[in-house]
């Protein structure tokens, strides 16, 4: 009974994910259709970086998906790989919570950032490629966890699949970013390394304690 149980929750989770993809697509569709070819197209990036708003729609429902997606492909990525887990709404929650938060803190830390020192149009299309990167990484945790869903077969191949192909698409996301302003970042390269340790790896870390608890 608990597992129709948390399946059913998951469902409507991934549901919300999904329509809030088909809104984003509704919104603008062709600027959707640019998105999804990103990694073999610069147009996207070329195009609607120049564009930016402090909170863009399209964006933003795009948002909604990965922090649904990425806290449910989580639980199974633990559950298969760490420990299995019951599902529990409030604990659940918590993890969403976390993840988005953690990336809304993130994106407004390196605002300011950019505001201090005052580089913010360079922030702003960094920001905008990395999050652009990280919205297409969240449709594949979505298709990831259709799988999960409702196979009961492979979990462990689908996860190892999908993760390396997240950690592909942000790989190129971070080369493409550091191929643009390899110019700026050579000559200030310690810094490069401080921003990468306090504001990349730092955020996940924090992640992985919150999982540690909620498994706990």
């Amino acid at each position: 009974m608990r597992n129709y149980f948390t399946y059913d929750w998951f469902t409507i989770f991934t549901i919300i994910g999904l329509c809030s993809i088909v809104i984003a697509k509704y919104l603008n569709t062709l600027r959707f259709n640019d998105f999804i070819y990103v990694l073999g197209n610069s147009k996207y990036l070329n195009i609607y970086s120049k564009d930016q708003k402090f909170i863009d729609h399209f964006d933003s429902f795009l948002f909604i998906n990965l922090s649904l997606s990425l806290s449910i492909f989580i639980h199974f990525a633990y559950s298969t790989f760490v420990a299995p887990l019951d599902f529990e709404l409030i604990s659940f929650l918590k993890i969403l919570f976390t993840v988005s938060t953690l990336i809304v803190i993130k994106t407004l830390i390196e605002r300011l950032i950019g505001s201090l020192f005052e580089i913010d149009s360079l922030m702003d299309h960094y920001l905008f490629q990395k999050t652009t990167f990280k919205n297409l990484s969240g449709i594949v945790f979505l298709i990831t966890n259709l799988f999960l869903l409702y196979t009961k077969t492979y979990n462990d191949i689908a996860i190892t699949v999908a993760f390396s192909l997240v950690c592909l698409i942000n790989l190129i996301g971070f080369l493409n970013s550091y191929k643009t302003y390899q110019k700026l970042i050579n000559p200030n390269f310690f810094y490069f390394l401080l921003y990468l340790c306090a504001l990349e790896i730092g955020p996940y870390v924090l992640l992985y304690k919150v999982f540690r608890e909620y498994n706990g």
